[in-house]
């Protein structure tokens, strides 16, 4: 990896960090957690955020949920391999879990946004990036409407966000994949051949 972490051999090959973006609604969240079931000696980057808890979500689990004063005590103590400022929330990725578990030979499924994504490309550019691209803006529409868990002024913001994240990650020239989720086994099948290629090379 970097000079920051070197990830040993594990059961599965070499642990790697995977980093997994999209827009809101293109299917990160079912990808990662297939992810984590076929790879084996695997496990889940858990974010910090300041927004509050969906239905359902558990704090640790989900995200660690975070008022707006801790989170910005641990931003100061840099304590973030990354972090990102979403439609008036804040979200970071804590350092330490990811190091630790890519110096054990443990890999380490990431789910972050566009901005987030650039600063470990940065930080640790040997990380496998892949930006997940929906069918179409129809269906991504589609998508978020079936959460039933915003208003249509927040869905509309989610869309025109989609927008510009899908342009950023272009122009940042920092995801070499990009994916169209359309079936959801037909893309993690995909997204395993990319890893698995990828891993090889290292």
């Amino acid at each position: 990896m970097s000079s920051e972490v070197a990830g040993r051999s594990s059961p599965g090959g070499r642990a790697v960090l995977v980093v997994i973006s999209g827009p809101s609604g293109a299917g990160k969240t079912s990808i990662c957690k297939a992810l984590l079931t076929r790879m084996p000696n695997s496990r889940w980057s858990v974010s910090a955020t300041t927004r509050p808890p969906r239905p359902g979500e558990m704090n640790g689990e989900s995200y660690e949920f975070l008022t707006r004063e801790a989170f910005d005590r641990r931003l100061a103590a840099d304590e973030f391999l990354e972090w990102a400022e979403y439609i008036g929330h804040r979200y970071g990725t804590p350092r330490r879990p990811v190091t630790e578990a890519l110096s054990s030979g443990q890999s380490v499924i990431m789910e972050i946004d566009v901005q987030g994504g650039i600063q470990v490309a940065k930080k640790l550019p040997d990380s496998i990036r892949l930006f997940i691209l929906p069918p179409s803006q129809e269906s991504l529409r589609a998508r978020l409407e079936g959460r039933r868990t915003e208003a249509e002024e927040q869905l509309r913001k989610r869309l025109a966000e989609a927008d510009g994240e899908i342009a950023a990650a272009r122009d940042s020239r920092c995801y070499p994949f990009f994916v169209v989720n359309d079936i959801l086994e037909s893309t993690v099948e995909e997204v395993l051949r990319i890893i698995e290629r990828e891993r090889q090379k290292r």
